[in-house]
């Protein structure tokens, strides 16, 4: 175990100087002289020597000096001598002392340092507040000529500050450090801080500054360098919002009262709240709009300690609402209030639009707008009639889920579509258009040629199926045994992974996935098959289905939670993009293949991202920190294991804060010289006889 790093010294606090100023104090002895040296007068005739004895037994005598006499002059200047040279040796007093030549500095910026705590002195504050602090007093307490490094520790190491003697600028950039809605992992900080100071010769530790409640606690093993932990914060009590999940369903017409009534959407919301305290917590939970105050939904609770409790809430939903956001709130408020909130999205309706589009240039049934528009595709068959043998089947499949709105038209239709709805579940037959707008996408018997980076090439004649890819979530629950197909294109993906289904002449179906959308490419037609009638086929169009509703929901490629890239679907033809954060800032945003990626997401709240181009729009998506780790502010051990030594201790018993006296002693310096100043220059006072007029 190494010895603290921050030590108290016995009886009253230490005093330091630094022997450099106090040269001044050697002019002392000049000052002194001039007071005693005798004053070479010159010769003037007077009427009488009377008034004159003293100087001239001052002339009578041979010795060079005279007796020094306490004058206030002397004495003034002596002290601001004095004092100037105090405070350029820079004297201070400090009970603690940071040792090493290079020492590394390392704040935990988690989202548990938000949580309220009190200083020293009973003031309200918070954890990320009394650990700036305590970096501020330790950069005081360095030895001269030591320098140090300070780094912050969120989901990711950032170097706040590189190696500097320079204490107003590491002060400076102590200053800027903030506590994030983030998961932290202090593993990640203290391995660049060793990676920082190995290369460096001399003594060398790293200072970690953290409440104690960390996501990974093993994340201080293997440390090879001496390692203090220096705890802030008391424990508290705290309940979260620690899950999220807003889904549309539908519910009786009539309300839980009347369930024989027909089914209408509604907007469930599903929450798990944490009390992670050591007292049951009686908590109402409300769901309202973003910016809007009025609350949709609520419910009160009572959460028993160490309960982790389901809480539902639903409202119904008008057109307008979708895609808006909402926030789920718990109150009354606790200490750490990141979490007492959560953040979700209407969902884009219940019904998930799809259009049917045919490539061989047939023309679609009446739709809403008279001949030759799209139409709308009834559960029991297309709209139309289309040149292709396949699409009617495809509607027929499609149709059949009750949660579907299926359109169908031409491949004209499709592209010069002018607001096709961004998350539409596309259906091309017989053609593969470069640039596709919707999200995800099924094309089925395309022509020869490239198609999203898979070579359709010759016809097969009555391919044998072989195999097909069971893992793959589009073929779920299904088998092709027993399925015949009359000819099929030979499909030459871009890896062999792609291959979906094989068959013994080649593959016919492969994944043409891109980072912004589901792919999947049917080599075949599948009206020349008798796959349609066998109830794979409906099973695989339905898990297409499925597949397209969950992008749908979500809007994001992987999980929206603070600290992790976030990655929003746009259209292939997205330029201009533009993101704002939760707080109106700005957020660099880049743009790589159909996909708009925030590289950081550092507090919890919406985000909104905004495209130009010929499908301009935006979109709002929701991130949360969602941490029980985190949330959790009752105290965990630590552990601190490895190669170097370690030693942890709580700031609470460290000893008061290294002190400067430099300007309080330049200032009485000052003093004294001002006030010789006037001394000299001031006008004697007149006696009060002399002052009144005669009379």
């Amino acid at each position: 175990m190494a010895a603290p790093l921050a030590q108290a010294s016995a009886g009253s606090p230490l005093s330091l100087l630094a022997p450099g100023g106090l040269w001044l104090l050697a002019l002392l002895g000049p000052l002194v002289l001039l007071y005693i040296l005798k004053i070479k007068r010159g010769r003037r005739r007077v009427p009488s020597t009377w008034l004159w004895a003293a100087a001239q037994r001052d002339l009578m005598a041979r010795a060079p000096f005279r007796r020094l006499i306490a004058q206030l002059p002397l004495v003034l200047q002596a002290l601001a001598l004095a004092l100037l040279a105090l405070a350029l040796a820079r004297p201070a007093s400090r009970g603690r002392a940071l040792t090493g030549d290079h020492v590394a500095i390392i704040l935990d910026a988690s989202a548990s340092m938000s949580a309220a705590a009190r200083s020293p002195s009973g003031e309200a504050t918070t954890r990320i507040e009394l650990g700036k602090q305590l970096a501020r007093d330790l950069l005081s307490g360095l030895t001269p000529g030591s320098d140090a490094l300070v780094l912050e520790a969120g989901r990711d190491a950032r170097l706040v500050a590189a190696l500097d003697r320079d204490l107003v600028r590491l002060r400076a950039a102590i200053d800027t450090v903030a506590a994030r809605d983030v998961e932290g992992d202090l593993g990640a900080a203290v391995a660049l801080a060793a990676d920082r100071l190995r290369q460096l010769g001399g003594a060398r530790r790293i200072v970690v500054i953290t409440d104690g409640n960390l996501a990974r606690p093993d994340a201080l093993r293997g440390v090879s360098l001496p390692l203090e932990v220096i705890t802030v914060g008391a424990p508290v009590d705290n309940a979260a919002i620690v899950r999220v999940d807003v889904r549309s369903g539908s519910g009786p017409a009539g309300g839980a009262d009347d369930p024989r009534a027909e089914a209408r959407e509604e907007v469930q919301a599903f929450l798990v709240v944490a009390n992670l305290g050591a007292q049951p917590r009686d908590l109402y939970v409300t769901m309202r709009q973003d910016n809007a105050s009025d609350v949709l939904s609520s419910r009160r609770v009572l959460v028993k300690p160490g309960e982790r409790l389901p809480v539902v809430l639903t409202f119904r939903p008008s057109p307008g609402d979708y895609r808006k956001g909402l926030l789920f709130e718990l109150s009354p408020r606790d200490a750490m209030p990141v979490d007492d909130v959560a953040y979700g999205r209407v969902p884009a309706g219940d019904k998930l639009p799809v259009f049917l589009a045919s490539g061989g240039g047939g023309e679609a049934g009446p739709g809403p707008g008279g001949p030759g528009q799209p139409g709308l595709v009834a559960p029991g068959g297309p709209a139309g009639t289309t040149s292709s043998s396949g699409s009617p089947w495809l509607a027929r499949a499609l149709a059949s889920d009750p949660m579907t709105s299926v359109t169908a038209g031409s491949l004209a239709d499709l592209l010069g579509a002018p607001a096709l709805d961004p998350d539409t579940f596309v259906v091309i037959d017989g053609a593969c258009p470069p640039d596709v707008p919707g999200g995800d996408l099924l094309i089925v018997n395309p022509p020869p040629g490239r198609c999203f980076g898979t070579v359709v090439g010759p016809a097969l004649e009555r391919p044998t199926l072989t195999s097909w890819d069971t893992a793959d979530p589009r073929l779920r629950f299904l088998t092709l045994d027993g399925v015949h197909l009359r000819a099929a294109s030979s499909l030459e993906p871009e890896a062999a992974t792609r291959a979906l289904i094989r068959a013994q002449e080649g593959t016919v179906a492969t994944d043409i996935s891109t980072a912004s959308r589901t792919g999947t490419l049917l080599g075949f037609d599948v009206g020349e098959s008798d796959w349609p009638l066998k109830a794979s086929f409906v099973l695989f169009v339905r898990n297409l289905l499925e597949q397209a509703r969950a992008h749908r929901a979500h809007g994001v490629t992987g999980p929206a939670r603070t600290g992790e890239a976030l990655r929003v679907s746009v259209p292939a033809t997205a330029r201009d993009l533009e993101a704002i954060g939760p707080a109106g800032e700005r957020l660099e945003v880049a743009q790589r293949a159909g996909l708009a990626v925030i590289a950081e997401t550092p507090r919890a709240g919406f985000y909104r991202v905004s495209w130009q181009g010929p499908q301009a729009g935006s979109v709002l998506v929701p991130a949360n920190l969602t941490s029980v780790a985190e949330s959790d502010l009752t105290p965990r051990p630590l552990v601190a294991e490895g190669g170097g030594e370690v030693a942890v201790s709580s700031a609470e018993g460290q000893p008061d804060a290294h002190t400067e006296w430099t300007w309080l002693l330049a200032l009485a310096a000052l003093a004294f010289v001002v006030f010789d100043v006037w001394y000299f220059t001031r006008v004697p006072r007149r006696l009060q006889g002399h002052d009144s007029p005669a009379g």
